[in-house]
């Protein structure tokens, strides 16, 4: 196919009502795809509910695939309705954290020492702040913290302005 046979308009946006759309058992993920993780954030996860057996194994299969096996994932038990201290995913045990993370993020863990760091998009989040939070979450150089951006793109009206704020 030939360049000139490229479409090269804007970005497409998710369609009303995609959220829940979405086939169950499928993460709604987007990671940075740039090697060098000089933002605070990794990527961003946006669950359909707040049923951490439910919307986990979605998330640890699709991550493992891009990073290698995930052993740990730390999670902020409030933001949760129950949360487990372990879950047998794609055959593994992955440990859960019960840590004050905050009901922004999401602290994945490869290996022993290797984190990454998702923004944890609220499930009744509408699609257009959704898509836009994730956006500006895998952005090269996103400075701006999960709390922040998810303020900034959820209820634009109150920004705040702690980082530079990226497109």
């Amino acid at each position: 196919m030939a360049d000139s046979d490229v479409s090269h308009s804007a970005p497409l946006l998710l369609p009303d009502g995609f959220h829940q759309a979405v086939r169950q058992g499928t993460a709604l993920l987007r990671l940075e795809t740039t090697p060098s993780r000089t933002g605070i954030l990794d990527g961003a996860w946006w669950p359909r509910s707040r049923d951490i057996a439910t919307e986990l194994p979605a998330l640890v299969t699709a991550l493992t695939e891009h990073l290698g096996p995930i052993t740990r994932v730390g999670l902020d038990a409030s933001a949760w309705n129950g949360l487990p201290t372990r879950l047998v995913i794609d055959g593994r045990v992955v440990h859960l954290d019960s840590d004050p993370v905050g009901d922004d993020t999401v602290l994945i863990t490869r290996g022993h020492n290797d984190h990454f760091t998702l923004l944890l998009v609220p499930p009744d989040t509408t699609t257009e702040a959704a898509h836009a939070a994730m956006a500006r979450a895998v952005g090269v150089d996103n400075m701006t913290k999960a709390s922040q951006l998810l303020v900034a793109v959820v209820d634009p009206a109150h920004p705040r302005n702690d980082g530079p704020a990226t497109a």
